[in-house]
């Protein structure tokens, strides 16, 4: 893992600078200094869009003096886009906390590689399993490409992905992760498999749907969250993470409080300190209107 950066400061929001605290002590009224959110099913509606309430509620709060952070589990090069039209210009966390990016910087502060031969065998227990997968992976960089293999099904969409054949390109460049599919399984079945077959080697998560990732394990989301907080000087109990599925689930168990949206993966919910509306109806902007005086 490299790290190569000074602190950053917080998002910002353009309308009003955040009021100066000394280190350690949060804003008057405020119940949390950091807001940390997932994109995909939290922040993004449906259609990828932020809605005007949710924007207008993390500009206020931002205004109060907090800070708000985006935690995904896309790379950076797949988030950058919506980092822009949010005016975003500090710390994000991407990547399943492998990369800490800085927004304002354009440059990445932490990043984390996988052993490409212990992933390649962590792939051979899975499949000696449950039969050949169809594969995926991110390469490491501020432009790391997706490649996508034979059979992979992806999303329509502006993001860019580039297709290979040959499986030795997979492991040709430094990579991030590797998504896997299964032409039978069902993503919690495919989970449980892996898990259970390379849980030793790997980290196992599933972010969304069609969505199995394999990671260096022990990264989590929690990992870059972590340190993207200190470089802030805020702690776990400053902050309140919002989030949908099985992935954000150690964000939840480290921060103060956890939000799950509506129609979170039931595993997320069991865990969650409380559950907010869906993402299609501003669960963000209800519970921040709530606990923040910015009505």
């Amino acid at each position: 893992m490299s790290d190569a950066g000074a602190a950053a400061e917080p998002h910002k929001a353009t309308t009003a600078a955040p009021h100066a605290e000394p280190e350690g002590s949060a804003p008057a009224g405020l119940p949390y200094r950091l807001i940390a959110t997932d994109l995909d099913g939290t922040l993004l509606r449906s259609d990828e869009t932020i809605s005007a309430r949710t924007r207008a509620a993390l500009e206020a709060v931002c205004a109060l003096g907090a800070a708000h952070i985006v935690v995904t589990g896309r790379g950076v090069p797949w988030t950058r886009h919506i980092l822009d039209d949010l005016g975003y210009e500090g710390l994000a966390v991407c990547g399943q906390g492998g990369q800490v990016y800085h927004a304002g910087e354009r440059r990445l502060l932490t990043s984390v590689t996988m052993d490409r031969q212990l992933a390649a065998l962590a792939l051979a227990k899975i499949e000696a399993e449950v039969g050949p997968l169809f594969l995926a992976a991110t390469r490491d960089g501020i432009e790391g490409e997706v490649l996508v293999g034979p059979g992979y099904r992806t999303q329509e969409g502006p993001l860019p992905v580039r297709r290979f054949e040959d499986p030795t390109e997979l492991w040709a460049e430094p990579i991030n992760k590797v998504y896997i599919q299964h032409p039978r399984l069902d993503d919690d079945a495919l989970v449980a498999a892996a898990h259970a077959a390379a849980g030793g080697l790997v980290g196992v998560v599933l972010a969304g749907p069609g969505i199995v990732e394999l990671l260096p394990l022990g990264l989590s989301k929690a990992t870059g969250l972590s340190l993207a907080a200190r470089r802030l000087g805020l702690k776990a109990a400053d902050t309140i993470a919002f989030g949908d599925m099985p992935n954000d689930i150690p964000m939840f168990r480290w921060a103060g409080r956890g939000v799950a949206m509506a129609d979170a993966h039931p595993e997320l919910k069991a865990v969650a300190d409380e559950v907010t509306a869906s993402n299609d109806a501003d669960g963000i902007a209800v519970v921040l209107e709530r606990l923040f005086p910015i009505g």
